[in-house]
């Protein structure tokens, strides 16, 4: 099996005063290349900590995570960014736009940090929101586009860097129905195109368009 994402007797302790909190125990999951994966499970029961683990976000407190078959859980703060920047692309439910920037400025803005040069940039800006049907809205700002759009512009700032794997938090928690339709449509989309996509969500109209659900409860994959 090609996995992209492979996790290993993974746990995550917080410390809480003089109190630990196990928000995962012993998670072993593979995600395939070219998967379409939704993670689910009800408030508090560990799927967004897991998220952060696999988005490189976290660590581990136990186990071993591999990404693109690279064992990162040693790596130090500079090398976990790289490697988060350049394998994932990451969609939330606050779409974090900058209300003054442009979408395409707002797209711009991840490889600005990276150091890519102005005309490569926006070249990659302007590809990446034709990809997701904005080409009509670059030179708006957020507060001139809907819900449905401005999320577009989050996911078009996820693909810029062609990361292989689209880690999305609840990206249709904020939106109506028909916004999130055309969300999901756009996920099916880039995922029938190979890009790997790891979902999380309460909802399970959201999760049922994914090829594979997971359920997380009480900080375990109770059903795969």
């Amino acid at each position: 099996m090609d996995a992209v994402i492979s996790l290993s007797h993974i746990g995550k302790v917080y410390r809480m005063g003089d109190t630990q909190v196990a928000a995962l125990t012993d998670v072993n999951l593979n995600v395939r290349r070219g998967e379409f994966m939704a993670v689910v499970g009800p408030s508090g029961s560990g799927k967004s900590t897991l998220m952060h683990i696999m988005g490189c976000l976290d660590r581990p407190s136990t186990g071993t995570y591999r990404l693109d078959g690279r064992s990162v859980e040693t790596l130090r703060e500079d090398e976990l960014a790289q490697v988060r920047g350049r394998k994932i692309g990451f969609v939330f439910q606050g779409f974090h736009l900058l209300p003054r920037l442009t979408a395409l400025e707002n797209v711009e803005l991840p490889l600005r940090i990276a150091g890519v040069s102005g005309r490569e940039r926006r070249e990659r800006a302007a590809a990446a929101l034709s990809r997701v049907g904005l080409d009509a809205r670059m030179r708006h700002r957020p507060s001139q586009l809907s819900g449905g759009q401005q999320q577009r512009v989050a996911i078009a700032r996820a693909l810029a860097a062609d990361p292989p794997v689209l880690l999305a938090d609840e990206p249709t928690g904020n939106l109506d129905s028909r916004a999130s339709r055309e969300v999901m449509d756009l996920l099916c989309a880039l995922n029938a195109q190979g890009r790997t996509v790891v979902l999380i969500t309460h909802d399970p109209a959201v999760a049922a368009r994914a090829g594979r659900r997971v359920q997380v409860t009480d900080g375990r994959i109770t059903d795969s």
